[in-house]
């Protein structure tokens, strides 16, 4: 099984779609799954359901982060290399996609109780979710 795959198999497994990407692409920069999947919790469903940012969109910009992200702070090129390709991951997310908000992708806002009935009733979780961290699973591929 490849890291897209895996990704969504976290997912189908029970975890949010922040730790799907940010627990499979983690390990490859030696991050382990444990710490991988506390780390990220607070950012699914659109960083701690707040139907903001899409949690699998935040995971792949932590394992930016983690591949090219600054260490030094003299080293600037590091900083704009980094936020430069997650400038470019936004980019092509959006243009699968629409948008990186999460309630946008669902076009449910789950931060409501109406809304989350909403999602609950017609399935978002898994008829929706699966495809944006198989995305972002595939444009971490092309970026990193």
């Amino acid at each position: 099984m490849n890291k897209v795959e895996q990704a969504v198999s976290c997912f189908k497994d029970g975890f949010n779609c922040a730790q799907a990407i940010f627990s499979v692409y983690g390990q490859e920069y030696g991050l382990d799954p444990k710490t991988a999947l506390k780390i990220a919790c607070g950012f699914g469903a659109g960083m701690g359901c707040m139907a903001e940012t899409c949690g699998a969109v935040t995971g792949a910009f932590m394992v930016i982060g983690l591949k090219y992200g600054r260490t030094d702070i003299l080293d600037i090129s590091a900083k704009e290399s980094t936020y430069q390709r997650v400038r470019d991951f936004t980019e092509k997310f959006r243009s699968r996609n629409g948008s990186i908000v999460c309630s946008k992708l669902l076009g449910v806002d789950i931060s409501t109780k109406e809304g989350m009935k909403s999602a609950k009733e017609v399935n978002t979780h898994n008829t929706s979710c699966p495809k944006f961290i198989k995305d972002a699973a595939e444009i971490l591929e092309e970026i990193l």
